[in-house]
């Protein structure tokens, strides 16, 4: 059995809009991966396709060499594919952990089991000290970070984050990468992340895939993803890419 989770030869369009064209692309076992690429590149779209909310009209998606074609959302979730959504919204009256404990009693794990697993997250994640706070009640940065813990509480074999750092400021950004990383060293999960922070991606990712008009145009080492000619075009007028050395 081929271990990964792989899209083959992924294309959608929309009536004559054509927002993905032919993508390919394999997360392997405890890989991190960034996504980037300028507004219009298909960015989400792709992420819906993977993650069972889209279909594609030709292309493959398979996790461990199980296909996931037919497969709803939820069972892709029941299969080891975990998700955070760029909206990452909590249930507000709940606490920390009843939230958390959702992202594990929704795929069919116990109560006891879901309480183990979260208090185990909350600890790993160093913010065991929000778990009776109510969600309402805890800053942006922080609900991001319940966010990540609520989806991989399950301990899933892949996980897609989409735009994790969305709304968070300059300050909180350095404690979200350290998650990501403790995540990453902890739970050995596949991640693909996807985001318009490149420094963050390029901080955090051992791979970056660019897509841009729909089209897959680079995948390679981080380092080099921003001398790219065909990402400085793709990016040119949209954004500095003046950023700071990539370090990992």
């Amino acid at each position: 059995m081929s271990l990964g989770f792989a899209a083959e030869g992924l294309s959608k369009s929309f009536g004559a809009l054509v927002v993905l064209n032919n993508v390919s692309l394999t997360i392997k076992p405890g890989e991190t991966i960034g996504l980037l690429g300028p507004n219009g590149a298909g960015k989400t779209t792709l992420v819906n396709i993977l993650t069972g909310y889209e279909q594609a009209d030709l292309g493959s998606v398979t996790l461990d060499g199980q296909s996931f074609n037919t497969l709803p959302a939820h069972a892709r979730a029941h299969n080891g594919l975990a998700r955070t959504f760029q909206s990452g919204r909590l249930f507000s009256e709940l606490t920390v952990a009843e939230n958390i404990a959702l992202g594990a009693l929704s795929v069919g794990i116990s109560s006891k089991v879901a309480e183990k697993r979260t208090a185990e997250i909350l600890e790993i994640l160093e913010i065991s000290n929000l778990a009776e706070n109510r969600a309402n009640s805890i800053s942006h940065g922080n609900a991001r970070l319940v966010g990540l813990a609520r989806a991989v509480v399950a301990e899933p074999k892949y996980l897609i984050m989409d735009e994790p750092a969305a709304g968070i400021n300059e300050h909180e950004t350095p404690t979200l990468l350290a998650a990501l990383k403790t995540v990453s060293k902890t739970l050995g999960c596949g991640m693909l992340l996807v985001e318009h922070n490149v420094q963050l991606v390029l901080d955090f990712s051992s791979r970056i895939i660019v897509l841009a008009t729909g089209n897959l145009i680079y995948d390679g080492k981080p380092e080099h993803a921003l001398s790219d000619p065909a990402v400085k075009s793709a990016y040119l007028g949209e954004m500095s890419l003046n950023i700071s050395n990539v370090s990992h």
